[in-house]
């Protein structure tokens, strides 16, 4: 599915797993993953918010736990498994993954939508870890995600009914 490819510079062979396919991806080691995902295997979902780790449009799942892929090189998942919101339906978070996007739904919890992918990475860690997540658990999880439409109260919202939902399944 993914072939490898090679980013100008010193390359080095980054070995790990992409959306379950194995990558041996050829790469100066501190290519932001960020880019290796959008720019080399085109999964545009993962978005450039500031490039910082600070707003959250960027978070995947790097061995299941939300990374901000802009600020993580790509030497750092060598031997990793990353999951990015193209894939995480697929994976065993698929449950979680279903409940979050109709929660997401029924909230009504998008506006502009460019933070979205990364709210959900977000929320479908913390209802992998937190059964019945309060609004403390929720926050906390939650704060490195900035939403400029300020959609907060409506994020928290969906993640209550996607983990009441779950807990009924």
């Amino acid at each position: 599915m993914y072939g490898p490819r090679v980013f100008n510079g010193n390359p080095t062979m980054v070995k790990f797993h992409l959306n379950g396919s194995a990558i041996d991806f050829s790469a100066s080691p501190d290519t932001p993953l960020l880019w290796v995902v959008r720019d080399f295997f085109d999964l545009t979902g993962t978005k450039y918010g500031c490039g910082m780790a600070l707003c959250g449009a960027c978070t995947v799942h790097v061995d299941g736990e939300p990374t901000r892929s802009c600020m993580t090189p790509v030497s750092a998942v060598a031997g990793k498994r990353v999951v990015t919101i193209e894939a995480v339906g697929d994976t065993s978070q698929a449950p979680i993954a279903k409940a979050v996007r109709a929660a997401w739904i029924d909230k009504d919890v998008v506006q502009c939508g460019y933070c979205q992918s990364g709210q959900v990475m977000s929320a479908i860690a913390l209802l992998r870890k937190i059964k019945s997540p309060s609004d403390a658990d929720i926050d906390a999880a939650m704060s490195g995600n900035i939403c400029r439409c300020g959609t907060y109260q409506r994020v928290r919202e969906a993640i209550k009914s996607a983990a009441a939902s779950l807990r009924k399944a």
